[in-house]
């Protein structure tokens, strides 16, 4: 039986899932769970890339140690995010998505570009962590001068892995620099920003073969996890999905990008799929509660969280995609200067985080049946948010769609599946 390692790695933690076909499906399991945590250096929230790089060593062994043959390997985690290298030094930090150094360039960049031009060229979504604006906050702050490579995190994973360095189009999409027609870096953008062109070479697709670790394969898959996710999907006809982790990812798959003046406006993204393309939008996730937990009740187990917001009678929502939101010192804080309404207890917050995220999926899909000119009747939820039966209801009662709720590691799945259709040519 072959066998296929993917190494699936989200911003709070990652997992090694080892999977084969049997049966016409593919099955998996996992061999290896690690944690990922942002920290805090210098005043900025960097990622610990050494010590993830440690994790994917560990987990590959702990695969082999089970199953000693293994046909590939490939590694998917969020987009936006990168390493600079100069040759083969990296040029530290590396900044994460939610650190705050990018509030103020996307202005000088703009001015450069205006975002009107921005969004007919690449369809992406205006948001302050897109790696356009750390790209030109890293220009302004000299950190590209001796740059000769920036790789997306899942890219200089499997660089260290061996040795090569190769560009994805999937997560490169994510960068708000590819041209959303020819697929590829925007030369204008670039030249006009004032990036190294030498930082932007061809892209390659999901199923290049990079070269090997320890004798394994290690091939390209969606490296953007979202991706994969949307691969890994069993969906019988195309409706809408929401990959709901620390962000939800809703969209759906369009032939071609979608870049009119209503999918501006409504801020919706062009991302690369394997075959199509994703018309989506980041909207928040699982980060409220999360986050919420993390300060209320740290120790207490997510079923009594969930039937305390359920026993909550707290009718209040938020805006849950409020920039208040984002990275707040205190989320409880966040929460009290939003509502009119103070919660009365720890039920009371997390009824309205959830209830909020559901009222989001509303406006969400509103917007995509607007801008697609479609109707639809189900909405597909995967990832961790998907096993979340409260959640699951609020979305169905909200949005009046079917839920179709598979609380499967659909990323892994889908990050599997390219593998091996990869194997076969």
């Amino acid at each position: 039986m072959r066998r296929y390692l993917a190494i699936d790695i989200g911003a709070s933690s990652g997992r090694h899932i080892v999977g084969w076909m049997e049966g016409g499906e593919i099955k998996a399991k996992e061999v290896y769970r690690f944690p990922n945590r942002l920290k805090e250096q210098d005043g900025h929230l960097v990622w610990d890339i050494e010590a993830l790089l440690s994790h994917v060593k560990t987990g590959i062994d702990a695969a082999l140690a089970v199953y000693p043959k293994l046909e590939s390997l490939s590694v998917d985690t969020w987009g936006c995010d990168y390493v600079l290298m100069d040759g083969d030094t990296e040029i530290w930090p590396c900044y994460a998505y939610r650190d705050h150094r990018t509030e103020a360039i996307h202005e000088e960049v703009h001015a450069a570009v205006p975002f009107s031009e921005l969004y007919r060229r690449t369809g992406s979504q205006f948001q302050l962590f897109n790696t356009v604006y750390q790209l030109a906050e890293d220009l302004q702050a000299g950190r590209l001068n001796k740059a000769t490579d920036f790789l997306m995190i899942p890219e200089y994973l499997m660089y260290r892995l061996t040795g090569v360095k190769k560009k994805e189009f999937t997560n490169a999409t994510t960068t708000g620099l590819v041209n959303a027609h020819t697929l590829e870096f925007d030369r204008e953008i670039i030249r006009r920003l004032g990036f190294p062109g030498r930082l932007f070479p061809k892209l390659s697709q999901p199923g290049t073969v990079l070269g090997a670790y320890k004798g394994i394969p290690v091939v390209l898959c969606a490296t953007h996890d979202t991706a994969s996710a949307v691969e890994g999907i069993p969906m019988e006809e195309n409706h809408p999905y929401i990959s709901s982790g620390t962000w939800s990812l809703l969209g759906v798959k369009t032939e071609r990008p979608i870049t009119d003046e209503a999918s501006e406006d409504t801020n919706w993204s062009n991302e690369g799929g394997v075959g199509y393309n994703r018309y989506q939008k980041n909207i928040m996730g699982m980060w409220l509660v999360n986050r919420l937990r993390a300060e209320l009740c740290t120790e207490k187990p997510w079923n009594e969280i969930v039937a305390e917001a359920e026993d909550s009678r707290f009718e209040e929502t938020v805006d849950a995609n409020a920039q208040a939101f984002l990275a707040p010192e205190s989320m409880k804080a966040a929460f009290d200067a939003a509502l009119s309404v103070q919660p009365q207890n720890n039920g009371d917050y997390f009824r309205c985080a959830y209830r909020s995220l559901a009222l989001s999926y509303l406006n969400a899909i509103g917007e995509l049946q607007h801008n697609t000119k479609a109707h639809y009747t189900k909405v597909y939820i995967v990832g961790g948010g998907a096993k979340n039966q409260f959640l699951n209801r609020l979305t169905e009662e909200f949005t009046g769609k079917q839920v179709i709720a598979l609380p499967i590691e659909a990323t892994a799945i889908g990050n599997l599946k390219i593998q091996m259709e990869a194997s076969l040519c």
